[in-house]
């Protein structure tokens, strides 16, 4: 039976994490997908027969083809029930994976991630406001936390699994996310709620564009995902080179997993707590000093102690990485409220565009001539244009609010 008052009647009810499991799901196929290729990127570069910032590339394409599309297919669709929505959506990403499993040559390969970036985008898009719509506003960091925590959990748990699979092939951990996915798929058709939405106009869906200090605020969402795939895309060949152990590097992604969890539970219920802007302040001005003090340490200091220093800063990235996502949500949402579920479809693209900018102008430094270590300065600068904006955001906030 199709509940056309989920969203109406969200306030009345008792919040329960049961609606959002297989959700969590989905966007633990999705964690996969999008954090196992950056410790891949030498195998996949020997077998396309390309570079390593080429073969960093394919998630680059990946991200920015979810951002241009994730409003327009947001909007063709927004008049669809939900569940059928999120499930065509996660189809497709299976898809695009399988895809690239079987790629015989790079061009089929890049496709195979397009086909994914148009699936997931929507997937982001769909699941996000369906949870905001399902939820009482005060449960919206945990409920947010919760699904998220599945993306969080597959960096921890998916990812390592994924590399160590992918020592014989990296194209088993794309089967391992299309097999996820589809467990997933299976769940969200059986368990998942049937849920209406009023549907909107690409017009309407931009709206809330015209408000100047929500456009800021979703370029501070571009700016930390810019700042976080600069580096992440390109992990082991920054720690590489300090790890020789063949399975290190698995056991540092494992490490990073467990951070992004721990900062992600951490921030969902101090967001519910205190302020989202407070949460965030912290989070990014802790990013910023960790970037800086990381890339000096890994550019001067010993190699014993650039070794111990460099897994210090990706631990801790991870942490801010994974503890930003809720607050960010949280405050713009708190922006147009009348508006949340758009906006948080338009934070998706800002998501993706930030991904695409950061693997992309990795690639850029790399081929350049930059050193690995030097990707950790990339970033610090791109975090010090992202917390000053933060805080022009904040203060326009506060007095548009006075």
């Amino acid at each position: 039976m199709t509940d056309t008052r989920a969203a109406d009647s969200a306030q009345g009810r008792e919040f329960s994490y049961r609606p959002f499991i297989w959700l969590a799901v989905a966007t633990f196929s999705m964690g996969i997908d999008g954090y196992v290729l950056a410790g891949l990127l030498p195998q996949i570069a020997g077998d396309l027969k390309v570079s390593a910032a080429a073969a960093g590339q394919l998630m680059a394409v990946f991200a920015f083809t979810a951002a241009l599309a994730g409003p327009v297919l947001g909007t063709l669709t927004s008049h669809w029930e939900r569940r059928t929505t999120i499930a065509l959506a996660l189809g497709v990403f299976v898809l695009g994976n399988v895809v690239v499993a079987v790629a015989t040559n790079y061009p089929i390969a890049m496709g195979g991630r397009i086909i994914a970036a148009l699936g997931g985008s929507l997937l982001n898009a769909a699941v996000t406001g369906y949870v905001i719509a399902l939820t009482p506003a005060e449960h919206h960091g945990k409920a947010l936390s919760f699904v998220l925590g599945g993306w969080m959990t597959a960096t921890a748990l998916g990812v390592p699994i994924g590399l160590v699979i992918g020592q014989s092939s990296w194209r088993f951990p794309m089967i391992m996310v299309a097999v996820v996915g589809t467990i997933a798929l299976a769940g969200i058709m059986l368990r998942l709620p049937r849920l209406h939405l009023p549907g909107g106009t690409l017009v309407e869906r931009l709206r809330p564009l015209k408000q100047g200090r929500l456009v800021a605020g979703l370029l501070v969402t571009t700016g930390i995902l810019c700042s976080s795939y600069a580096c992440f895309t390109y992990a082991t060949l920054i720690l590489g080179p300090h790890f020789h152990v063949k399975w290190a590097m698995i056991a540092i992604m494992f490490g990073y997993g467990v951070a992004s969890m721990a900062g992600n539970a951490i921030t969902g219920r101090l967001v519910d707590k205190f302020t989202a802007l407070r949460v965030l302040t912290v989070v990014l001005v802790g990013l910023f000093l960790n970037a800086v003090l990381g890339m000096i340490a890994l550019m001067f200091a010993p190699a014993v102690v650039a070794a111990v220093w460099g897994l210090v800063w990706f631990f801790s990235a991870g942490v801010g990485n994974g503890g930003g996502a809720v607050p960010q949500q949280a405050r713009l949402a708190s922006m147009a409220p009348d508006s949340a579920a758009i906006v948080m479809a338009l934070n998706g693209s800002a998501i993706s565009l930030g991904s695409a900018l950061g693997s992309g102008l990795g690639g850029v430094a790399l081929t350049a001539g930059a050193a690995a270590n030097g990707l950790l300065g990339v970033s610090a600068v791109v975090l010090a244009i992202t917390v000053t904006l933060h805080l022009l955001v904040a203060r326009a906030t506060r007095t548009a609010t006075a």
